[in-house]
């Protein structure tokens, strides 16, 4: 998952909080700060084991500390290789549609920093306008005063014309912290439509988010139905996928004679860790137990009817 952090507002549900928020954009300004980095293999995730990890911040007397990070790949770095990373003097770009940054100073042993320099492009400004997505007003009540955030931001992030024409056709109400969720969890059309594919016409972004985050995708709907479950719900996709429901998990109940559960009642064993030894031992007791006879037997509230 990409790792945006800064002080740009926030747009959150359970267990998640992303950031995003309000800016109004000065296309003559120009950015200016400071730049770390870390290209040590051994310090990134494991999906981003061949990219390098930068963060940018920036201070100003009126708005305040901002910053920001990401894993870039090598190759959206104009001027960086991976031998440079390791130790070298370094001038190097990061270009994108909304504009460039330029980026000076050094690396030593896989760690490296330095000032940056961010150039926005008006004409980026014109062509989101023309989209519908005016990045000069305020599309959320969470604020951020600083008036380049949002594009210095957009740069960082990818954001696109052509992600925004992607974004338009499947949501016309969409606004620019949409676009942003698109950018940061690569929510495209080509994955819109695969989650269209499967069964869910009707999802919202805020519902594509959680599918990125917690990784469900066409591949998941299909494992989902072969495990015997109707996949139309896609908020018990979410707790599945939450609670770690696997084919595994289904046939250990299934062998233990639950065989006909509701998606509800299989995330409650995983919830209250409801294993196979303890169905075992509550089954010696009272073979005909049920699912929320072994949840009260777990919390300790459980009295059988003859008792």
């Amino acid at each position: 998952m990409r790792k945006v952090l800064s002080t740009l507002g926030f747009v959150g549900f359970a267990f998640i909080v992303i950031v995003i928020g309000r800016y109004v954009i000065v296309a003559q300004d120009v950015v200016t700060g400071e730049w770390r980095a870390d290209a040590r293999p051994e310090r990134q995730d494991k999906e981003d084991r061949d990219k390098i990890h930068i963060s940018f911040e920036r201070t100003s007397s009126k708005w305040g500390h901002n910053q920001s990070g990401d894993s870039y790949s090598y190759n959206d770095l104009q001027g960086l290789t991976r031998e440079q990373a390791q130790n070298w003097n370094v001038t190097f770009r990061l270009v994108r549609e909304a504009g460039t940054v330029e980026c000076r100073g050094s690396f030593a042993n896989g760690k490296g920093s330095g000032t940056f320099r961010f150039t926005p492009s008006a004409g980026f400004i014109d062509a989101m306008r023309t989209r519908g997505f005016d990045f000069t007003k305020a599309s959320s009540r969470h604020s951020d005063a600083d008036p380049d955030n949002r594009l210095f931001a957009a740069a960082l992030i990818n954001v696109t014309t052509a992600l925004a024409d992607d974004l338009r056709s499947n949501f016309p109400n969409s606004d620019a912290d949409d676009l942003f969720k698109a950018a940061i969890f690569k929510i495209d059309s080509r994955f819109m439509a695969e989650m269209k594919a499967t069964g869910f016409p009707n999802l919202q972004m805020e519902d594509l988010v959680k599918a990125r985050i917690f990784k469900i995708d066409a591949d998941y709907v299909r494992q989902v139905r072969e495990m015997g479950f109707d996949s139309r719900d896609f908020e018990s996709l979410v707790k599945f996928r939450i609670f770690k429901v696997t084919p595994e998990f289904l046939s250990q109940l299934k062998a233990e004679g639950f065989s006909n559960l509701e998606p509800e009642e299989v995330v409650k064993f995983r919830i209250f860790n409801i294993d196979t030894d303890f169905i075992r031992k509550a089954k010696a007791e009272n073979p005909n137990v049920t699912v929320e006879d072994l949840v009260r037997m777990k919390i300790g509230v459980y009295r059988r009817s003859d008792d």
